[in-house]
C-alpha cells in the first residue's frame, strides 16, 4: 500500500470528535474538537486504508505525546515498516506550526524521502466560523528526494496503448527525483451531535520541475465522519483522492477506518 504525503495530513486530522463551544483560546485543549488540528494532547491510534478495489490494504499504527499544551511529538509507522514518519507540533496564538520527516512509498513502485513543515490556522480565533463550521486555512513546504519508474522509450511501455504495471520487463527503470513543493488548502469540522462531526479537506499542490521538465503539480481531498463514543474512545471513516504528475500514473482513491484512544 502505499498512501504517501496525504499521510502527514490525516495524522493530524483522524481523530474523534468532541463536541464543545468554540474557544477564543488556542490553547485551551481542553474545549476544542478533538478532530482539532490544533489540539495538543496524548493519544494512540490505529487506521486500516485500501484502495477502492480493496485490493491493496495496509495498517497503520500511530501516536502523539503532549509535553505541555502548546508542544507535542507526533509519530505514525505501518505494519511492515515500509512508511514511517515523525515530527512535532508547536502551538502558537494564532495556528500550529508542524514538521515531519519520513519515507513513502507509491503502488507503482515509487518511493520517497520527505521533510515537510506546515501549518493550520482556526478562523474561530478572529469569529469566523460560517454555518457552524470550523475552518481552518492550511499552507506547507515540502522537500522529497527518492526514486520514481521512468519508461526507457523501447520497451513495451513506449506503446501508446499500454496498461500493464511499471516493471522492468515492461521497459520501465528507476530514475533518481528530487525536488520541492507547497501546498495551500483548507480543512473543515461541523458539529452534527456531540458524538458526530462531518469533516473535509482539499488542498493543490505546485513543486519545483521533476527530471522531465514538467513543475510537479497535485492535489488532495476527502471527506468523512467521526464517532465519539466517549471521550476516550472514538472511530473515525472517511475517503479520499489524490493525484500528481511525477509520482503517481492516474488517481489514487483511498477509504480508511479508524480508532483512537485519547488520554485524559
Amino acid at each position: 500500500m502505499k498512501i504517501a504525503p496525504f499521510i502527514s495530513i490525516t495524522s493530524l486530522v483522524l481523530a474523534s470528535s468532541v463536541y464543545a463551544a468554540p474557544s477564543t483560546d488556542i490553547k485551551d485543549n481542553g474545549s476544542k474538537l478533538a478532530d482539532d488540528p490544533t489540539k495538543v494532547v496524548t493519544k494512540v491510534g490505529v487506521s486500516y486504508a485500501n484502495n477502492y478495489d480493496f485490493d491493496d490494504s495496509n495498517v497503520s499504527f500511530s501516536g502523539s505525546l503532549a509535553f505541555d499544551p502548546a508542544r507535542k511529538i507526533n509519530v505514525r509507522l505501518n505494519s511492515d515498516a515500509s512508511e514511517w514518519r515523525v515530527g512535532g507540533s508547536w502551538l502558537f496564538p494564532v495556528g500550529i506550526l508542524n514538521f515531519n520527516f519520513g519515507k513513502n512509498e507509491y503502488t507503482n513502485g515509487a518511493t520517497q524521502t520527505n521533510y515537510s513543515v506546515g501549518t493550520f490556522i482556526p478562523l474561530s480565533i478572529f469569529g469566523i466560523e460560517p454555518l457552524g463550521v470550523q475552518l481552518f486555512p492550511m499552507a506547507g513546504y515540502t522537500y522529497n528526494d527518492g526514486e520514481s519508474p521512468r519508461c526507457d522509450g523501447v520497451g513495451a511501455c513506449s506503446d501508446m496503448s499500454f496498461v500493464g504495471t511499471p516493471s522492468a520487463d515492461n521497459g520501465f527503470y528507476m530514475a533518481d527525483s528530487a525536488g520541492s513543493s507547497g501546498y495551500v488548502g483548507a480543512f473543515g469540522l461541523k458539529p452534527l451531535t456531540k458524538e458526530v462531526t462531518l469533516l473535509g479537506f482539499a488542498a493543490g499542490t505546485y513543486g519545483s520541475e521533476n527530471d522531465e521538465g514538467e513543475n510537479y503539480k497535485g492535489f488532495f481531498m476527502g471527506g468523512g465522519v467521526s464517532y465519539l463514543a466517549n471521550k476516550n474512545h472514538s472511530f473515525s471513516v472517511m475517503t479520499f483522492m489524490m493525484d500528481n504528475n511525477t509520482y503517481l500514473d492516474e488517481p489514487d482513491k483511498r477509504v480508511i477506518a479508524s480508532y483512537t484512544y485519547q488520554f485524559d
